[in-house]
């Protein structure tokens, strides 16, 4: 049987010398990436839950290289597709001399255009970017950040609707139990579907195959509020089928996202990889096992991963799996939005000598301030600093609008924010320009400059950019307005302070009012400046392109 591209190619990891290229095929076979007819590579693919894949790095490239490249499958020509209105696909290289352009953003619901959607959810800004790079010329090194929810596995479109309605119909194992739930993906099969609806739509999949994306993931990606509470986590362990929902949701995310962020040299050290190539026939077994394990022993498995471009340095962080969930006193550490394995692998990469140092994390670590002091003052109560009688109804609060990003890991904060303090000195090492969190999540777009008690010579920013295509309810829009009001500012500190918890070392103020559109982030680096821009797409429709809504020197 001739095997067909049934998702991809995507293009993943940059290295100075080499490029990834990730596909799925309808069919094992041999998988061929050939760049500009000279470099090569072939994997054969390897099998999961029935589904059919392979990681292609092509070796031996100039730095800075910039060369089309075409995807074959066993000896037929797959990609390009023919008669494609869009530019060749290319393999990108990292040039460390050059400038660096990093596009981020978060919250991507798939609409693929079509007028409800838009409508509902507004314009689609990974299929406007996809119009603008085809028109833009690129120089330098160039890479897009997915942080957090790529796909929506518990708020599920029509079309994934229906797919669900068939796929439990028919019953049976591959069918689903009948306890599942009717709107939420649960099975590995069904994932895999969810992913082809969310990077098969034409724009995006031409913009995913020629742009190095590097992605993390965040709630929605397995359910909302994942992992928000020791008191959410059990909850979801009565669910009957949460085991194969949280198993289907990190195995998926393994194969679709994370495999495409590491380098050929650490998949070779992933200690999964290797038997997954060398299984005899379906490796479901040993996905399954490993995302049990690693749902169940969070510090088990490092999610984040690191990139240096030139001068800029990039850290992707986990802030969803590895959370330690515990319930006592909040300074002492057994409760972080890291896990004691994950802040002492961003800790290590806090270090001195790169121009410009980047914090990935799909969480903001700056909120408004109003919003920190409510989170802070909350996860205090939640442990008792009011009284045994208030740490329910102050769960059920955390929960029901959301309290639970870095704020309310306060041990996680300080300890980000000491470690920011030293960098920003030079006690690390010579002191970047800037120290930049690059966030999601909040469906809302900001920029916060922050300033550290202890000083420092670096520049330390907040730059927010969500959704990608979502849109917050009216309530939502409400309720940040409102708390970024003096009076709402003057209760936080209140309540903070009546809680017992202490003021942080980071001080900081929005440098702009909340957006609420659909927007990517961009930050343009040169030497040691750096520049930050929010693209919007005020005129929705199929051809509009992008304008910058706000840029700031950072």
């Amino acid at each position: 049987m001739t095997a067909s591209l049934l998702l991809g190619p995507l293009l993943r990891h940059p290295g100075e010398t080499t490029s990834t290229v990730w596909v799925e095929t309808d069919a094992p076979c041999a998988v061929r990436v050939v760049v500009d007819g000279a470099a090569e590579a072939t994997a054969r693919t390897f099998t999961v839950h029935g589904h059919h894949y392979a990681v292609c790095t092509v070796a031996g490239l100039a730095p800075g290289a910039r060369l089309p490249y075409e995807v074959f499958l066993d000896e037929d020509r797959v990609w390009p597709e023919p008669d494609s209105p869009f530019p060749p696909s290319t393999v990108h290289t990292v040039d460390p001399e050059a400038p660096t352009r990093l596009l981020y953003g978060s919250c991507h619901t798939p609409t693929h255009d079509s007028p409800e959607g838009v409508v509902r959810y507004g314009p689609d800004m990974l299929r406007a970017t996809a119009r603008r790079l085809a028109r833009e010329p690129v120089e330098g090194n160039l890479a897009l950040l997915l942080i957090g929810d790529q796909v929506y596995a518990d708020e599920v479109q029509e079309s994934m609707l229906a797919f669900l309605r068939e796929r439990r119909a028919r019953g049976g194992a591959r069918g689903g139990a009948r306890d599942d739930p009717d709107d939420e993906v649960v099975y590995y099969d069904e994932y895999a579907e969810l992913y082809r609806q969310a990077w098969s739509d034409p724009q995006v999949r031409w913009l995913l195959s020629t742009v190095p994306t590097l992605m993390v993931f965040d709630d929605h990606d397995v359910r909302d509020d994942w992992n928000t509470s020791a008191a959410w986590r059990r909850a979801m362990d009565r669910r009957p089928w949460w085991r194969r929902r949280i198993t289907s949701g990190l195995g998926s995310y393994w194969v679709y996202q994370h495999l495409g962020n590491l380098s050929e040299q650490e998949r070779d050290r992933d200690r999964l990889w290797k038997r997954v190539l060398d299984a005899d026939g379906d490796a479901e077994d040993l996905v399954d096992a490993f995302a049990w394990q690693a749902h169940s022993e969070p510090s088990s498995y490092q999610w984040g991963h690191h990139h240096d471009f030139g001068g800029v340095r990039l850290v992707m962080a986990d802030t969803r799996c590895s959370r330690a969930l515990g319930e006592g006193d909040p300074s002492d550490g057994s409760r972080s939005i890291l896990g004691p394995q994950g802040h002492d692998w961003l800790d290590g990469h806090l270090t001195g000598g790169p121009d410009h140092v980047v914090v990935a994390s799909t969480v903001p670590v700056l909120l408004p301030p109003a919003v920190h002091r409510l989170e802070a003052w909350n996860e205090a109560v939640c442990a008792g600093a009011w009284g045994r009688w208030l740490t329910g109804p102050a769960e059920r609060l955390r929960q029901d609008i959301d309290l639970e990003h870095w704020a309310a890991f306060q041990y996680s904060f300080r300890r980000l924010s000491d470690a920011v303090g030293e960098l920003a000195r030079g006690e690390r090492g010579p002191a970047p320009a800037t120290v930049l969190f690059l966030g999601g999540d909040v469906h809302f777009s900001y920029l916060a400059r922050a300033r550290h008690r202890g000083g420092g010579a670096s520049r330390v920013t907040q730059l927010v950019s969500s959704p990608l295509c979502n849109q917050a309810p009216t309530s939502m829009r409400r309720m940040v307005r409102l708390s970024v009001s003096r009076p709402l500012r003057a209760i936080g500190w209140l309540l903070t302070r009546l809680a017992g918890v202490p003021e942080p070392d980071l001080s900081w103020d929005l440098g702009s009012a909340p957006y609420f559109g659909n927007t990517l982030g961009q930050v343009d680096f040169a030497g040691r400046g750096a520049r930050a821009s929010w693209y919007h797409c005020a005129r929705g429709g199929g051809d509009a392109l992008p304008d910058v809504r706000m840029t700031a020197d950072l």
